[in-house]
């Protein structure tokens, strides 16, 4: 399907009163995990759309434009408010942060499995291993805290156990910052790619840095506060890699096409007909903001939507679907890996003076405070075993014991071995 050929509606036709604002709340206890994680990612990225235009109105001296956007946002912002509201109230603060977590595994090895470009497709690898283990803590704090197994909620649509420990996760800064994309020469999936994920884990680097504190007790406000600092790491990460000599109107542009996209997608896999028939308005209401983007760039930089998206054609749809087995050859090829510069590196072949080494005297100085080594370590104190959901044993055997939690691996310098002679 190539939405700029879709007939646009009329702009005030897509603005809806309260009564059609409102949705339906999903049943938590039926919703199938993939309608779940769809209403999290198009929330985050109906965030992502409001946020970027707010941040266009600003470095923006046309009044005229300024206008547009306001009307577009204020729609986006309907938009939003109509897939967030569809969390029903019975939902915990900790159910809906698994719900999180698997969007960002499931959604990150989709995207990996289908990105033609290696850099990009390597930085999704990277960062999938590490929401990987906050599913993994998080679901452990659910047992631990509600006795309520993870298991429940994702079903068996993805494993629970650890990836790279949440501990030698930690890193400096500077290691953060890699290498953009060129949007002229990029494939389109590759620019949809980047724009999603940034959009997903921006989603969650919001919610845990606005609704952790408001947690329970102190080890799970803990785990929120560690966790969300993580997420401050992806989305630097993710960021970095979008085009910024991209102008503000390519870059509205590419927004309205991803979103679009998603709509597009989601509509074709949705079993929910409530929800589908929400992705199905959203879908129309895109297609509007795509047309009239598309002709405020002709307009205001005499450019054609062509020379930013050549095609218009969507490419292969985003498919939720099992990818336990992709996750488990990535952790067991990349677990040990850290980020080094622009590239990556085992922690074993780096430096002792190395950044990483740095950081990470900076912020584990004691061990047993983590807060992520602490609730693991709680709930094997209580249980005897961690948590886990697993298809089968974890592919790392440093990290299967079940009994002690591994805060060494991905973080040391293996111990050197003593030679007998």
């Amino acid at each position: 399907m190539n939405p700029f050929e879709q007939k646009p509606s009329k702009m005030e036709d897509v603005i809806l009163p309260w009564s059609r604002l409102y949705p339906e709340p999903y049943n938590k206890q039926s919703i199938d995990p993939y309608t779940k994680i769809r209403i999290i990612l198009m929330n985050g990225i109906e965030v992502e759309a409001s946020l970027f235009q707010h941040q266009f109105h600003r470095n923006c001296q046309n009044n005229d434009l300024r206008r547009e956007l306001a009307l577009i946002r204020r729609i986006e912002q309907q938009q939003q408010k109509h897939i967030n509201w569809l969390k029903p109230i019975d939902e915990t603060q900790l159910e809906t942060t698994i719900g999180y977590e698997h969007v960002a595994v499931d959604l990150t090895a989709w995207l990996a499995q289908n990105e033609p470009n290696a850099y990009v497709k390597q930085a999704l690898d990277f960062a999938l291993l590490e929401d990987f283990d906050h599913l993994y803590r998080y679901a452990n704090l659910l047992d631990l805290d509600a006795q309520i197994p993870a298991q429940k909620l994702v079903k068996s649509y993805v494993d629970i156990t650890p990836g790279r420990p949440t501990i030698a996760e930690h890193r400096f800064p500077y290691d953060s910052v890699k290498t953009p994309i060129d949007a002229k020469t990029a494939d389109i999936r590759t620019k949809l790619n980047t724009l999603i994920i940034t959009a997903a884990e921006q989603q969650t680097m919001n919610f845990y840095m606005n609704v952790g504190n408001s947690y329970h007790n102190d080890v799970g406000r803990q785990l929120y506060q560690e966790i969300a600092m993580i997420e401050e790491d992806h989305v630097s990460h993710y960021g970095s890699l979008l085009d910024p000599n991209c102008t503000w109107l390519e870059q509205w542009l590419l927004h309205e096409y991803m979103e679009c996209y998603l709509y597009y997608s989601f509509y074709q896999d949705e079993l929910d007909l409530a929800i589908k028939a929400i992705w199905e308005q959203h879908l129309q209401q895109e297609i509007t903001h795509l047309h009239k983007v598309a002709d405020l760039l002709r307009q205001l930089e005499g450019t054609e939507w062509q020379s930013v998206i050549p095609d218009g054609t969507f490419p292969k749809l985003l498919q939720f679907h099992d990818t336990r087995d992709y996750v488990r050859e990535v952790l067991a090829k990349q677990g040990s890996l850290t980020a080094n510069g622009q590239l990556y590196a085992p922690v074993s072949t780096l430096p002792p003076d190395h950044p990483f080494f740095l950081y990470q005297e900076m912020v584990n100085q004691d061990i047993l405070s983590v807060p992520s080594h602490q609730v693991i370590s709680r709930h094997q104190q209580r249980f005897n075993i961690d948590y886990r959901a697993e298809s089968s044993p974890n592919p790392v055997q440093a990290l299967s014991d079940r009994t002690k939690d591994n805060t060494s691996f991905a973080r040391q310098h293996p111990p050197k071995q003593e030679i007998s002679v």
